[in-house]
């Protein structure tokens, strides 16, 4: 066989003959019943699997099981070899499968063996070696388990060695990403949920800043992309980043994209508050409704994943606003907008483009032909807001399988801004709904969105504290809701939700670093018709 011809051969799958063919330029196996004599046409009925989603090929009997003594035992058709592969399966989920072929001829068997196994060999993005971080707190309290049953044997299958470190406090994973030789692992993989995520992204950006003398908390600096991929095995209470790269929150599935060597590049918000850097989000940035309820609900960690449930209905019904002032430059490198329903999928087009318009951007700017910043104009937007949001990625998640901006991309260098300005209870009711059902979040006439590369926000009573230093101490005892006739008490100053976690700083400034970081994951597939085993 040449270095690009085809190898076709008749051979067994259970008791049927059949074609099998791999052709090196396509990097694709095929295979089709075939009674004749010959090995004929490929029909509706044909299999194939792309040589990038196989796992491994085995040396097997004719039942599939491996040989433990690599001697072949003495049966009817004792030569086979197994190929172990992705499966898809309904709502992007993959399934590890396997099919078995069988030959009378020894050296036949032998052929295949070495010409699949030559083909994986060429494969040089797929991983060998990874660090482990396991939450074990996290979600229901399942990550070692899920690891354990549904990660580890896929892992041993693909002979991938991992080094496993089961964390045991908070930032224990970003601690050690600081600390350890990273340069040995083909990437990191953290099995928890969205803040797990969150630990060992600050982690490998935090690391790989230092070594390149980066300051982080200069807002203008330039970050490095990290060299190390991320994985993502959810076991988490939302798992809003599986479900937005992905598209499922099913271990199994992450554990494949991570054997096959998916690559799927992400941005990452840097948020600064008086010249520090307060931390990194790659999802949501949420101000007002969504900070009330991660403020409230970590007081209420006892009651386990319904604290959520609990602090989202009554922070709901406290119904309170919040007054302030957002500025924003709108991203004109971005060839989308929010609003016009095209949702980000593997191999994205807006990403692409948007992320080659922003390199001309900055090529320009590098050489001094222009300043993009200064050319483009920031929007101010003052009001009394019920919430602000700030989304990477669409945030979807079980609950909301649109997420709460559906057309935010991963790898645009830009963010979704939603502005909820202060509404009747009844219609911000509406409003959260639409985030469960296919219709427009954003048709209504109190909510604006914006697709930004930077913003900022002040809220209202430090503007005044800025204007006024005696207001200062007044502020400590709150406002009053005097224009809210359906709440009788103080307004509490807000805080920002960043991916989850309470940021200490309400007056911020955020900006958009594309692509800053990589995933073991290729983005959501358009759903079709999962192939014949």
């Amino acid at each position: 066989m040449g270095a690009a011809e085809p190898l076709r051969s008749v051979l067994w799958v259970k008791r049927q003959r059949c074609a099998v063919s791999l052709d090196p330029a396509r990097a694709l196996l095929r295979w089709w019943p075939s009674p004749g004599p010959g090995p004929g046409v490929p029909g509706a009925d044909a299999c194939s699997v792309p040589v990038s989603e196989i796992i491994t090929v085995e040396e097997t009997d004719s039942q599939g099981k491996p040989y433990g003594s690599g001697k072949w035992q003495k049966m009817e058709k004792p030569y086979a070899f197994t190929v172990h592969r992705v499966r898809r399966a309904r709502h992007h989920r993959w399934r590890h499968a396997q099919v078995t072929f069988r030959c009378a001829d020894e050296q036949l068997c032998l052929l295949w063996l070495r010409t699949l196994r030559e083909q994986l060999e060429k494969l040089t993005s797929r991983p060998k070696h990874l660090l482990v971080f396991i939450n074990p707190f996290g979600g229901k309290g399942q990550g070692e388990r899920i690891y354990a049953r549904k990660v580890a044997p896929l892992f041993t299958l693909a002979s991938i060695t991992t080094e496993i470190i089961v964390t045991e406090r908070a930032n224990h994973a970003k601690e050690s990403l600081y600390e350890m030789n990273i340069d040995v692992y083909d990437g990191v993989v953290c099995v928890g949920g969205d803040g797990m995520f969150s630990e060992v992204l600050h982690g490998l950006v935090g690391r790989t800043q230092r070594s390149a003398g980066v300051d982080q908390n200069q807002p203008r600096a330039a970050l490095v992309p990290s060299a190390l991929r991320i994985g993502v095995i959810p076991a988490g209470s939302t798992d809003c980043v599986c479900y937005s790269t992905v598209g499922t929150d099913d271990a199994e599935t992450s554990a494949l994209h991570i054997i096959v060597g998916d690559s799927l590049a992400m941005d990452v918000s840097a948020v600064h508050h008086g010249g520090t850097l307060l931390r990194y989000s790659a999802s949501l940035l949420g101000y007002g409704f969504y900070g009330d309820i991660i403020r409230d609900s970590e007081k209420k960690r006892w009651m386990g994943l319904i604290r959520y449930d609990f602090s989202g209905l009554k922070t709901f019904l406290s119904h309170h606003y919040y007054e302030g002032t957002a500025s924003f430059l709108p991203a004109q490198h971005t060839v989308g907008s929010p609003r016009d329903g095209k949702p980000c999928r593997a191999g994205c087009f807006v990403c692409r483009q948007s992320r080659q318009q922003l390199e001309e951007e900055q090529k320009k700017a590098l050489y001094g032909l222009e300043n993009s910043e200064e050319l483009e104009e920031w929007k101010v937007v003052c009001g009394k807001f019920l919430a602000i949001n700030a989304m990477n990625m669409c945030c979807a998640c079980a609950r909301s399988p649109g997420g709460l901006s559906p057309a935010a991309h991963l790898g645009d260098g830009s963010l979704d801004l939603i502005l909820i300005r202060k509404c009747s209870r009844f219609n911000f009711l509406r409003f959260l709904i639409r985030h469960t059902n296919q219709r427009d979040q954003f048709d209504f006439t109190f909510v604006e969105v914006y697709r930004v590369k930077k913003f900022q926000f002040v809220p209202k009573h430090l503007e005044d504290e800025d204007s006024d230093p005696s207001a200062r101490g007044k502020q400590r005892f709150g406002e009053t809701c005097s224009q809210h006739s359906s709440c009788c008490c103080a307004v509490s100053r807000s805080s920002w939700n960043c991916d989850g976690e309470v940021l200490h700083g309400t007056a911020i400034e955020v900006r958009v670093h594309c692509q800053l970081v990589r995933l073991f994951a290729r983005g959501i597939e358009e759903e079709a018709k999962p192939p014949r085993s």
